[in-house]
């Protein structure tokens, strides 16, 4: 039942997207329990998949063109900088 942190760290990997087994879970949480280094990885892991996922949602809802409040700001902008 032993993990070496390698494996701990892999199994941790594959928990972040729901593909470790329930055994795999268990084996990494006693692992987890016993060694710190490898529970702060865990918790970093999982702050940069929660931080990944929150991008891809911003992304994803980012528009490909400028609507035409965005383009009227710019040019009053860029006419306001070429009068200076």
């Amino acid at each position: 039942m032993k993990l070496t942190c390698d494996e701990a760290s892999a199994i941790c990997d594959k928990s972040q997207y729901n593909e470790a087994s329930l055994w795999e879970k268990i084996k990494l949480k006693a692992h987890l329990f016993l060694c710190k280094k490898c529970e702060l990885y865990a918790k970093q892991n999982k702050i940069m998949s929660t931080c990944l996922k929150k991008l891809e949602e911003v992304e994803s809802h980012k528009t490909q063109h400028l609507n035409q409040e965005e383009i009227n700001c710019m040019a009053q902008e860029l006419k306001t900088k070429i009068e200076l």
